[in-house]
């Protein structure tokens, strides 16, 4: 797959679908199986035109949503389902100002030389949200491309989409967020250095490093790691600022794997939250933060069938 960033300047023509793509649920897969196939029938090149930051970020930091992949994440996943190239446009108040038009000739005609583009039924763009579906199949029969959406995809008897995600991940109910992802929902790291307090308490734990600033999930969990030498290895995880042991902490995720004792620093994981134990508590004494971990254990091992 190949990424590229700024201004584009595309060497052929590309069939494009825009968006955030966070999370890349089941409404993005859809828009993707339909990008890949319009792009075989065009001879064009199947591309995502992605932003970074959030423009949410950008207009209100406080109240900009909690992102549900890095960007790493999500390009890691989007080759996955095909994607051929996924050009990230910066997004800035500068950026913010294009017009519809603008954007239209400057970023799709111009820079991507589109021949189809594919956006969710309410899909709005350039400065002000001025720009819609209308304004953009009118561009297309001028300039050479073909525009498109695609009707809003249902799971779990809801809109799929990144918010529906978010409120159940922060609800705990993993499994709504697992048919609204298509799969369960994944946090993806490298095995960092930690403080080592697991091993000295008798649960040596995998501390996988954090792209996201704020998390969109929190407590303890049953978990699924991929990136070993076998799928699927099951285990714990705690993914919070462990107020017991920390004052002021930072979210961080710690994985305790069982029945494993190999040396995985710098392995590159994937964790899989399969079911939510219970939030993250401050407890009175170390001794008593143990038993409680003995406890998540237990229950980890009969949720997911591990002797």
């Amino acid at each position: 797959m190949i990424i590229t960033h700024g201004w584009p300047h595309a060497a052929r023509p590309n069939a494009i679908t825009i968006g955030n793509f966070d999370g890349v649920h089941l409404g993005h897969q859809a828009m993707l199986a339909r990008l890949t196939a319009r792009a075989v029938a065009l001879g064009a090149q199947p591309t995502v035109l992605t932003f970074e930051p959030h423009p949410r970020e950008v207009f209100s930091p406080a109240h900009a949503p909690t992102r549900l992949s890095s960007m790493r994440e999500k390009l890691e996943r989007l080759r996955e389902l095909g994607v051929g190239h996924v050009h990230v446009c910066h997004f800035d108040r500068a950026f913010a100002a294009l017009t519809p038009e603008a954007f239209i000739q400057r970023i799709l005609v111009d820079g991507l030389k589109a021949r189809y583009v594919l956006v969710g039924d309410d899909f709005r763009f350039g400065a002000k949200r001025a720009g819609d579906i209308a304004l953009l199949t009118a561009a297309g029969q001028q300039q050479g491309f073909s525009a498109e959406s695609l009707p809003t995809v249902e799971a779990a008897g809801q809109r799929a989409s990144s918010t529906a995600v978010r409120t159940a991940l922060a609800k705990g109910d993993m499994a709504t967020a697992a048919q609204l992802l298509g799969h369960p929902y994944t946090i993806s790291g490298r095995v960092v250095d930690g403080d080592k307090l697991g091993r000295t308490i008798g649960y040596p734990t995998a501390n996988v490093q954090l792209k996201h600033n704020r998390p969109p999930v929190s407590g303890i969990f049953a978990v699924r790691v991929q990136g070993l030498n076998q799928p699927n290895w099951p285990g714990v995880a705690s993914l919070g600022t462990r107020p017991t042991v920390h004052a002021n902490g930072r979210p961080t995720l710690e994985v305790h794997l069982f029945n494993f004792n190999q040396s995985i620093y710098r392995a590159h994981l994937r964790v899989e939250f399969l079911h939510k134990l219970r939030d993250e508590q401050k407890f009175a004494s170390l001794d008593a933060l143990i038993a409680q971990i003995g406890r998540d254990a237990d229950t980890a091992r009969t949720l997911l069938n591990v002797g």
